[in-house]
């Protein structure tokens, strides 16, 4: 049993000949508020930052000392899905939509992703595969984790000063009893997923 991630899904990727093999995570399908943020990381073999793991396993601390050393060692793009999208389509799709564009984005096209999950993103068109838990299994994987929390939750730290109450600061969005009395309290914001039961149960309140 691994305790940690490693480079095995990578060594086996460049073994079958890949060159350029990206790990892709999302973070941030749970939140009622908020977009949901994913990151593509390709790792250099050469210069892995030590220490790397699922972002969740992490202390916030760690987190922003390995975001650091994964931008100055490898190749890195973050992108996101709107709460708009989440609203209209549904949070995996949507997390897919910012999965796509990270990888989209980066500088030099993989040609090879692991994407965190069980299921590959519709209309994904390049070699891929869906490595179940990966930020917990795979080095790339675990890297993008990183990298999405960080973006995501210093994210929400500005939407907080904009929108006080809500201790976005705190929560990331996610549905703690503060956020949900906050909610019941001083309503629901723009950056609020109104598809999201607790949203849309204070929108739309059930008549007795």
């Amino acid at each position: 049993m691994n305790l940690a991630p490693d480079f095995s899904y990578e060594s086996a990727a460049l073994i079958r000949g890949h060159l350029r093999i990206a790990g892709v995570d999302e973070v941030g399908r749970g939140p009622l508020a908020g977009p949901v943020t994913a990151a593509a990381v390709v790792l250099d073999p050469a210069r892995i930052p030590e220490g790397l793991n699922d972002s969740k396993k992490l202390s916030a601390a760690r987190r922003d000392a390995l975001f650091d050393e994964i931008l100055a060692t490898a190749q890195v793009a973050v992108a996101h899905a709107t709460v708009e999208e989440i609203d209209t389509h549904n949070i995996l799709r949507a997390s897919h939509i910012a999965m796509l564009r990270a990888v989209a984005l980066l500088d030099l096209a993989p040609d090879h992703l692991l994407i965190d999950g069980n299921l590959l993103p519709q209309g994904c068109v390049l070699s891929a595969e869906a490595v179940i838990k990966g930020d917990g299994k795979c080095l790339s994987i675990a890297a993008a984790s990183i990298v999405a929390k960080v973006t995501r939750d210093r994210l929400m730290v500005d939407l907080a000063q904009q929108h006080p109450g809500y201790g976005w600061e705190r929560n990331a969005g996610y549905p703690s009893k503060s956020h949900i009395s906050a909610l019941q309290d001083l309503g629901v914001t723009p950056h609020h997923r109104r598809s999201f039961k607790p949203v849309h149960n204070i929108l739309c309140p059930q008549k007795l």
